[in-house]
């Protein structure tokens, strides 16, 4: 009888000291690069008003959450394009960009989730990497995607019309 209660109480101290030890952690400062194409010019859209969230526990981040509003980006190339670009994006009906992931762990992977862009949910691989420094986390990374694969009309003017590839880069610092 000893050692059973001896064993519930070395299982509940393990229990409670893993759920004491996971901590929240919020997005600190974030920056997003939207850079495309065009037969006239290249062309770049930044961000850097989003939101971040996951919970922490030793070198895994889980319940991994991003969400960015649709008119936080902003052209290089002035109103006209963000506008156009506003409406690809569908940010009346769907005002966020968000991407979601059950697990990310410390170091370099292929972050597996959820990508949803103008109302259109994707699963995807982003390559990432993971730093971590005390209690602060770098994540940063680079991934192609296509317009049309979120069902997307590119934007153009007068007949001209941006490229369908576009490369989507994030830096989040998180703590």
């Amino acid at each position: 009888m000893k050692n059973t209660l001896k064993s519930i109480l070395v299982l509940f101290a393990v229990t409670l000291s893993g759920l004491v030890s996971a901590q929240n952690i919020t997005g600190k400062s974030t920056t997003v690069n939207i850079a495309g194409t065009s037969p006239v010019h290249d062309w770049v859209m930044n961000g850097n008003a989003a939101n971040f969230s996951g919970t922490v526990k030793g070198n895994t981040i889980t319940n991994v959450k991003f969400s960015m509003p649709a008119k936080n980006l902003k052209s290089t190339k002035g109103s006209m394009m963000d506008n156009k670009a506003y409406n690809a994006l569908k940010y009346k009906k769907s005002p966020n960009i968000t991407f979601t992931a059950p697990i990310l762990t410390v170091g370099k992977e292929n972050l597996a989730g959820t990508l949803t862009i103008a109302g259109f949910s994707k699963a995807i691989n982003f390559p990432v990497t993971v730093i971590k420094n005390g209690n602060s986390y770098q994540i940063t990374g680079t991934e192609n995607i296509k317009l049309s694969d979120y069902g997307m009309e590119r934007p153009g003017f007068l007949g001209v019309k941006t490229g369908d590839a576009v490369q989507v880069t994030v830096n989040i610092v998180a703590n």
